[in-house]
């Protein structure tokens, strides 16, 4: 082969590469899309969230010893955007991991 049919080969076989690639990842975006209709898999709805402003949170036990469930629950002052938290008579921002899985009676 000469060295221009050469050339031709491998810059069609990159196009054919390059080509490919782009529709395998658009075919797994719109798959997604069809799983989570409406909105973006990580985006979650106001619904969603998982404390809301004025709920009761109690933090766990490890984290505060010594002190009873009353002197551990606080009321939600703020949900922020990075799904933590600002508690009304408390000071700092804090995630749900440190409060105590809510029960529901």
């Amino acid at each position: 082969m000469k060295k221009r049919a050469k050339r031709w080969m491998g810059a069609l076989a990159l196009a054919a590469g390059t080509l490919g690639t782009a529709f395998f990842l658009r075919r797994r975006k719109s798959m997604r899309a069809k799983e989570h209709p409406g909105h973006h898999p990580r985006e979650r709805n106001a619904r969603d969230r998982w404390a809301r402003p004025g709920m009761s949170v109690t933090f766990r036990a490890e984290l505060m010893p010594g002190r009873d469930r009353a002197a551990r629950t606080f009321h939600v002052a703020r949900l922020l955007p990075s799904s933590r938290v600002t508690l009304e008579g408390f000071v700092g921002e804090h995630v749900e991991a440190e409060f105590e899985p809510v029960r529901f009676n």
